[in-house]
């Protein structure tokens, strides 16, 4: 139950959208009966390279019950959850992999999108707990 969240690998951040919305619980009872769940809550949608090699990912943070906001490390501007629709933030971070990028004032869950090429890296999977500093993808050979 650890609010903040940290750079996965040496990376840029490019750009950053924030969508604001509801703040439904992502427990896997609530993942079940609440359609569409992480798109309808609160979130952030990191577009970032990673520094290695330029491949793309994006982070995306999402707010869940009881948070009040979520904060990012690099962005000025401080994220509004009552505007109701996708605001555009400028950006051009680079952080380090284990840097703290930002944390919720709560807690919430975290998806990452990645090109083709990579897979799950070994004991992760649904259900499972992570804890930082543990790998969570691999290249495929």
């Amino acid at each position: 139950m650890y609010h903040r969240f940290h750079a996965p690998h040496d990376l840029r951040v490019k750009h950053v959208r924030h969508i604001a919305g509801d703040t439904w619980n992502v427990n896997r009872i609530a993942l079940q009966r609440v359609e569409r769940l992480f798109c309808r809550n609160e979130r952030a949608v990191l577009h970032c390279e990673l520094s290695s090699d330029g491949t793309p990912i994006a982070l995306v943070p999402v707010a869940a019950i009881l948070v009040a906001s979520l904060r990012l490390h690099f962005v000025d501007a401080l994220l509004n959850r009552q505007y109701r629709g996708p605001q555009t933030l400028p950006c051009d971070a680079r952080l380090a992999k284990g840097q703290e990028m930002g944390w919720f004032q709560h807690g919430s869950t975290i998806l990452v999108f990645v090109p083709p090429g990579f897979e799950l890296a070994e004991g992760i999977g649904t259900g499972r707990e992570i804890r930082a500093g543990r790998a969570l993808l691999r290249r495929r050979p």
